[in-house]
């Protein structure tokens, strides 16, 4: 009985709390709003858009991102799934959808203090 209590808090509990780490990326990149996805970042950041991957000061990202956002307004923002390493690294799979084209996105989240904040980002298009 007690496996089955804890393994029906993994299964309910686990992908909420995630959802809700991501909650604030998600409103973010929803809006386009490279400040608000700024506040969610590392002190560095790795950046992979369209194959070139670069890791950025978080104020260089926010540069990265207000000008991707400029080209690429989005239409939707959707995450598609969450979970965590072994390690307890979390990471959510979402897809970006503008006018022009659509993304896969993939962030990985560390926690630091008592944050949990982006350190890996990546846009691929699909």
């Amino acid at each position: 009985m007690k496996h089955l209590i804890i393994g029906l808090f993994i299964v309910f509990v686990t992908p909420a709390f995630a959802q809700e780490v991501f909650n604030p990326m998600k409103v973010a990149l929803k809006a386009g709003d490279a400040s608000a996805l700024a506040k969610q970042f590392n002190q560095q950041i790795d950046v992979t858009l369209n194959g070139n991957q670069a890791t950025y000061s978080k104020s260089q990202a926010e540069i990265v991102f207000r000008d991707f956002f400029r080209d690429n307004p989005p239409s939707e923002f959707l995450i598609m799934h969450t979970g965590s390493s072994k390690g307890g690294l979390q990471f959510a799979i979402g897809k970006y959808t503008s006018k022009k084209i659509n993304y896969s996105v993939l962030m990985r989240v560390k926690e630091t203090g008592n944050a949990r904040l982006i350190h890996e980002i990546s846009f691929v298009k699909e």
